[in-house]
């Protein structure tokens, strides 16, 4: 059975596919920003993806606020990337992919490190 760990490695090596593959003079895209430029079925799959990443933090444990957050970041980026040259030059800049996972390792080690501390807690009344 898979662990978080596996889960958020994949999801990490996707975001970077997607958002951080190649540079160009310092600039670096991926194939989000690739794709993206195929009218319409383009915006259509890298918008897919992005929901494919959210889909996997819920099924990681990812809080509702990160999730929520996480689609304002989707949002954001699907209504912009629509637009013809301007939303894939956005695409480029903003990289919701890349911000999407890294809210979803940030609520993990949050809460990591909380159940670690309840856990402590616990042990010492235990002992007392």
């Amino acid at each position: 059975m898979p662990n978080k760990c596996d889960g958020v490695a994949k999801l990490k090596k996707l975001e970077q596919r997607l958002d951080r593959r190649f540079s160009l003079f310092g600039v670096q895209f991926g194939a989000d920003a690739i794709i993206g430029l195929i009218p319409f079925v383009g915006d259509l799959i890298t918008s897919l993806t992005g929901l494919y990443i959210i889909h996997q933090a819920r099924q990681l444990g990812a809080t509702q606020w990160t999730v929520t957050r996480m689609f304002i970041n989707w949002g954001v980026d699907t209504a912009i990337g629509a637009i013809p040259i301007v939303g894939d030059l956005f695409d480029i800049v903003f990289k919701s992919n890349t911000k999407n996972v890294k809210l979803l390792i940030a609520d993990l080690e949050r809460r990591a490190v909380e159940l670690r501390e309840v856990n402590r807690e616990q042990r010492l009344a235990a002992a007392a």
